[in-house]
């Protein structure tokens, strides 16, 4: 029997990959486990469609991430905080910059994405890391202002 294998099987194949198999374990454990379908040229051609939409959606998305990596390079975050004697009250942390960079240009990226080493205590322009995706980071520029 020839199966479709839907997820990585050891010692038998890759996902996509057709394989013939004996009955028994296609159709007992293959197929019923959820590892496999059997090879119809209607399933294979619906994994082949899926493919190329997953592919093409992938294409979408890492385009996106670029615009917004070029779009969140040329701006300035600007966050302001109450001044104290020295720097400002409080610090600056990854939520303020998050909240901060969907206010000022729309973008939604999860604090957890943005790399602070430390929080920010002191006024003036810090540099930030920030992880969109798919290994595309974007250098932010958060500009501190006391008020």
């Amino acid at each position: 029997m020839k199966v479709l294998l839907i997820k990585d099987v050891k010692s038998l194949g890759k996902a996509g990959e057709i394989k013939e198999v004996k009955d028994g374990y296609g159709q007992n454990f293959l197929i019923n486990k959820g590892l496999a379908k059997l090879a119809t040229p209607e399933v294979v051609e619906h994994w082949k469609a899926e493919q190329e939409r997953r592919e093409k959606e992938l294409k979408e998305e890492i385009a996106r991430f670029e615009s917004e990596k070029k779009k969140l390079e040329e701006a300035t975050i600007r966050i302001e905080k109450q001044s104290a004697p020295v720097g400002i009250k409080g610090s600056v942390g990854n939520a303020d910059i998050s909240s901060a960079i969907k206010e000022q240009l729309g973008i939604e990226l999860d604090k957890k994405h943005i790399n602070l080493k430390k929080a920010l205590k002191s006024t003036g322009i810090h540099e930030v890391d920030a992880k969109l995706g798919h290994g595309i980071h974007a250098s932010l520029k958060v500009e501190v202002v006391g008020i």
